[in-house]
């Protein structure tokens, strides 16, 4: 399907990394994060370029971050502006929310 959505990539560098969404035309999506310990990280930066804007890619990338917290056991501190209102907007994330 060529409307089809992207899969969400993980690039882990060590203390830090990032979700990317890559569009065909070389376009990405990303968020980036830096770990804390083991038990923790902390969304940095949520950027979304205008083509893929209207598709959810912000959400999505937040949604496979709190998803991968959670099968790993660590906590979020969502420090970017977007991931913190997404965590104020989905109660269901609160127990990856770092307090």
């Amino acid at each position: 399907m060529p409307d089809q959505l992207p899969e969400i990539e993980l690039e882990d560098r060590g203390s830090k990394g990032r979700y990317v969404l890559r569009g065909p035309d070389g376009a990405e999506a990303e968020m980036t994060f830096t770990k804390i310990g083991e038990h923790q990280i902390i969304i940095d930066h949520t950027e979304v370029p205008d083509v893929f804007r209207g598709q959810g890619a912000g959400l999505r990338l937040v949604t496979r971050a709190v998803e991968d917290a959670r099968a790993a056991g660590k906590k979020i501190i969502p420090l970017c502006p977007f991931a913190n209102a997404q965590f104020r907007r989905h109660h269901e994330w609160a127990d990856v929310l770092k307090q």
